[in-house]
Order: structure tokens, then sequence, then C-alpha cells
């Protein structure tokens, strides 16, 4: 039996730990390397194999947490346990890594940042699954992946708000600022948590009857499953392709710009301009599908780039219309492509017997981090080869030149790749609720 629709006060409760999960992972890339390296002495080199080597742990707690949560079934549910077990180790280690006091090395930030990744991980998988499996309708699962993704968009800006009025105020030391965040996690995440482990239902696993697909046969059918095959490779393509922008976006401020002022401010707006668009992607994703939405967006963010090769110094004005224009997709980029996968769960179900939820989110969760690594070697490596240093006193017109094209045209092009893989994505409306059908047949069998 599918589930009811959902009222509105559970899709905002589900979605309130988003807000401060949301804030954990951006100040890892802002300000803890400037800052250990920086304000604490070590050596920055050390500080980006002690960040590197604490990511490749998720290459085994990823998969793992995925699977556990879709095997043990307590009488609290799957997912919710597990948020719960992670949010008091994720507070402990973002104060460990963002507030550190004495003497610290390398091992110090190895060791904490690797478990603050272990924590995140803990939390942010199982909430995602939970919210895949609140809905089993097309259109509403956009609704919930829309409110999480937004309030994750807020969290941001109440984050970089916070940061702004601090520096009003004079307060712009790395070590006030990320003091302040580690407050702002330790002292917001529990009510939150508690609010939607409270608030939110979790709905028992659709397990169907007939022949089920254990063990290797099972990981056979997630290979032979073409929508997620295909979900993967535009994964990898869209997320790198937005990341190349967001490792760049600092120094192409600095650089070309002239204006590293503007770096908060422009961020800030952009996620406002982000969060005010998903009402209009949503009616996209109703009126022409969500994978063809997906790729609407994926083309705007590719077009809007295109103007990047032509902003040179003092375009403020230019610049910044195009990043928020650029910007007024990629939430929806997002949310619209953790809906996509909830659907493809549905597909699985059916082939394998057994709700997989937490192993696909999982090993999309891992094709983002490879996205992420794919998107930053790409965005360091392209303008290094074309003669950019960002250490350089002055650049050359020519080195600026092919800096903006990494950063403009080469995502763009990215993006046009990948929308053949989603276009005549086999995972429409129609097709889903088929699916739906045929799970409610064999679960009453």
């Amino acid at each position: 039996m599918d589930h009811p629709p959902l009222p509105r006060k559970t899709l905002i409760f589900y979605a309130l730990p988003e807000l401060t999960q949301a804030v954990v992972t951006l100040p890892m890339a802002l300000f803890v390397p400037a800052f250990y390296a920086d304000d604490l002495a070590l050596p920055l080199a050390g500080v980006g194999v002690a960040i590197a080597a604490s990511r490749l742990l998720d290459v085994i707690s990823d998969p793992l947490i995925g699977v556990l949560s879709d095997r043990i079934d307590t009488r609290w549910g799957r997912r919710r346990p597990w948020v719960a077990l992670g949010t008091p180790f994720l507070m402990l280690a973002s104060w460990m890594v963002f507030a550190p006091s004495g003497q610290v090395s390398q091992s110090y930030l190895f060791i904490w940042t690797s478990l603050l990744f272990l924590a995140f991980t803990l939390v942010d998988l199982p909430h995602k699954v939970w919210g895949a499996e609140l809905s089993t309708d097309y259109l509403e699962r956009n609704h919930v992946a829309a409110w999480r993704e937004g309030f994750g968009a807020a969290g941001l800006i109440l984050f970089l708000g916070m940061l702004l009025v601090m520096g009003l105020f004079g307060h712009t030391a790395a070590r006030e600022q990320l003091a302040a965040i580690a407050l702002m996690i330790v002292v917001s995440l529990p009510p939150l948590v508690s609010l939607a482990l409270w608030k939110v239902p979790e709905f028992p696993p659709e397990n169907l009857s007939g022949r089920h697909s254990p063990g290797w046969q099972g990981l056979a059918l997630v290979l032979r499953n073409r929508a997620f095959l295909r979900t993967m490779a535009t994964i990898l393509l869209f997320g790198s392709a937005v990341m190349i922008q967001a490792t760049l976006h600092k120094l192409v401020l600095t650089h070309v710009v002239g204006r590293p002022d503007l770096f908060a401010p422009l961020i800030l707006v952009e996620n406002l301009g982000s969060i005010a668009a998903i009402p209009f992607w949503l009616r996209m994703a109703a009126r022409f599908g969500k994978h063809r939405a997906v790729t609407f967006a994926a083309l705007w963010v590719g077009v809007c780039s295109l103007g990047f090769p032509w902003v040179g110094e003092g375009d403020t004005l230019l610049y910044s219309v195009l990043i928020i224009l650029r910007g007024s997709s990629l939430t929806s980029i997002f949310l619209l492509s953790n809906s996509i996968a909830a659907d493809v769960v549905d597909q699985d179900i059916l082939d394998s017997g057994r709700q997989r939820t937490g192993l696909f989110f999982a090993v999309w969760g891992m094709a983002v981090k490879a996205a992420v690594a794919i998107g930053v070697l790409l965005a360091t490596a392209l303008p290094a080869a074309f003669g950019f240093q960002p250490s350089a006193a002055a650049h050359e017109a020519g080195a600026k030149l092919w800096l903006m094209l990494v950063y403009g045209w080469l995502p763009c092009l990215i993006m046009v790749v990948g929308v053949p893989l989603l276009w005549n994505f086999p995972l429409d409306r129609r097709r889903q609720k088929a699916l739906r059908e045929q799970i409610a047949r064999r679960r009453a069998g």
C-alpha cells in the first residue's frame, strides 16, 4: 500500500536538521585549511594530506552505513536510530575541528576530521534515505527533496549572514569565525534533530513476496539497472561541472575581477536566488518530468556560464549578474536529482524484492564525492597547465583568459555532454506509477 500524502508540517520537521547539516561541510573548504596552516602554523601540504586522507575513509564508511541501515530494523525504524547516533559525534567532532585549543598537530587534524566526516555520514546519509522513503508519489518526492535542499540553502544563508555581521563588528579573525560556527552547530543541531525524530514518521520497509536476490546476485541487479547507471553518470558530469566553478570562484574574484571582498556577499545572494527559483523548477518538473527539468536546469547553468570569459578587471556588475542567473538553478539540480534517485530505487525493489535505498544512496554519495574530486582536479590542473598560478604577483592576459575559459566554457561543455543521459530517461511519471502498482501487487501477494 502506498503512503498517504504528507502534510506540510511533516516536510518542514523533516527538513529542519538540514539547516545545520549544510553548514558543517562548507567551512572545511573555505576556512579550515587556511586556519590550520596560517594561524596554527602547520605545513600547508600536511594539512591538505590530513584532510584528503580522512576523506578516503568514506569509501568504507558510506556503503557500510548504507547497507547496515537497510538491514538493521528496530522498533524506532531503520533510519532514525542512525541519525540519533551520529548527532552527538557530529557535535563533538565539529567543536574539536573548528575550535581547537592548545597545541595541535597533523595527527590531531586527521583524527578529528575523520570523525567529523564519519559522523556527518551517520547523520546525513540515513536522513536522505529517510526522506526518499517518506513518499511513493512521483511529484511529492520533489517536494520532500525541495524542502530539504531549501533548508540547506537557508542554513548557508544564515551562516554567511553571521560571518558578515561579525565582520561589521570587527570580528574577522579565522579563529573567531570558526568558533562561532562550532557554537552554532553545537547549539542548534540537538533541537532540530530531536524535532525531526519526534514529529516525522518512518514507514516499514517494502519487502515483496516471491523470489529475492541476496549477496552477489543482488549486486549484479544494481549494475544491470539502466536508470541507476545513467543517473550515476549524470551525477559525475553535472557534479564535476558545478565543482569546477565552486573551486575557482574566489580565484576569479581575486585575480580577474579584483574584488575578493565580494566572495561571501555573492554566495549569499546566489543562495537567495536559488531558493527563490525552486517553485519555478518544481513546476517545470510537474509539466515536463523531473528528468527533463534537470536537463533544462543544467543547460541554464551552461548558457549563463558562456559569458564568463568576457569578464575582466572591475566588471563587478556583469560578473554578479552572471553568478546570480547561473545560481538560480543550482539547488534545483540537486533536489530533482535526489528525487530521481528515489524513483530508481523503485525499480530495484521490484527486481530484488527488497528495499535497498541505503545502498543506492551510499553509492550516489560516493559518486558525488568523486565528482567533487574530479571538479577540483580539473579546476586546479587545467589553469596551471596554461600558465595561471595564484601565487604570482601578476598574470599575463592569456593565462587569465584560460582561467576564465576553464571557469565558464568547460562546465558548459560538460553539462551539454550530460544532457542525453537524462533527456529520454527510462523512468518518467507513467513508468514510475506502473512500478508502484507492480510493487503493491507483489506486497499483497
